[in-house]
């Protein structure tokens, strides 16, 4: 579970990591320029950080599936080296797929201005700047893209639905509280994580204005990132010590210390 919340939080920092810092300069610059280079590097590394981190969230409902429903086999089927090649696959097939998807969408002649009513570049905004009839073949790959994503939500999906049935076998109240406490992390991560981005993507048009855009692209882009450490730190209890140690020491401190006077 540590080494796929490793790569979750890699996956987070680097999606964060795409869009924010320069959001943030174009607004301290007031300016929303970016580069043509710059606009298909956002693009690639959003693709490869957002359909990586949807990919390990449907890894991590396997493990889960294999904890509470297999956990005497958990060690031979979830060894380190399957656990490796598991996050290598959801790396290396989400780098092809962005670079499919960004070749050809960057390949299509934009006749329509350049500006894109969103805070970072992404697919959908740049095709509604293209007047080529070749938009149709990106947006066949965005429907087989959609095609893989709902195929990994029947897995999550049917993973959940054999482990509740699993958890509500386990004789005692306290065994069932554990397993359902070690899922519920997941199930709130893959919750935000899907409502935001499907409500951003399938709302229907009558319901777009520049400013829904941008709340609801912070929502799928920012906001999942930010919280899913936060949200998994949760069942950490030596996090959460820590952290209470911080504050009530600082507490303390800010007690103790007088204003306007040094405390060696």
């Amino acid at each position: 579970m540590y080494f796929f919340l490793l790569n979750l939080a890699l996956l987070d920092l680097g999606s964060i990591s795409t869009t924010v810092p320069k959001a943030m300069a174009n607004s301290l610059w007031d300016t929303r320029a970016i580069s043509y280079a710059g606009c298909a590097t956002q693009v690639f590394m959003f693709l490869v950080f957002v359909a990586a981190e949807f990919y390990l969230l449907t890894i991590m409902a396997y493990d889960r599936y294999i904890a509470i429903c297999k956990p005497l086999h958990y060690g031979t089927i979830m060894d380190s080296r399957t656990c490796v090649n598991m996050a290598a696959a959801a790396w290396g097939c989400t780098f092809l797929n962005a670079v499919l998807h960004t070749a050809n969408t960057f390949s299509l002649p934009l006749c329509q201005g350049n500006a894109l009513d969103q805070f970072f570049c992404e697919i959908p905004q740049i095709l509604k700047l293209s007047c080529s009839d070749d938009y149709l073949r990106e947006a066949g790959f965005l429907v087989v893209s959609f095609s893989f994503v709902s195929g990994c939500f029947a897995f999550i999906l049917f993973s959940y639905v054999q482990i509740f049935r699993a958890v509500l076998r386990i004789p005692s109240k306290q065994g069932r509280h554990k397993a359902f406490s070690t899922c519920f992390p997941h199930l709130v991560v893959v919750s935000l994580f899907l409502s935001t981005g499907l409500f951003a993507y399938l709302r229907p048009p009558s319901m777009s204005s520049s400013s829904l855009n941008l709340l609801l692209a912070v929502q799928y882009s920012v906001v999942p990132p930010a919280v899913n450490l936060l949200i998994y730190s949760t069942r950490n209890q030596e996090l959460k010590n820590a952290v209470w140690k911080v504050m009530t020491g600082h507490f303390s401190e800010a007690i103790n210390c007088p204003s306007f006077t040094y405390c060696s």
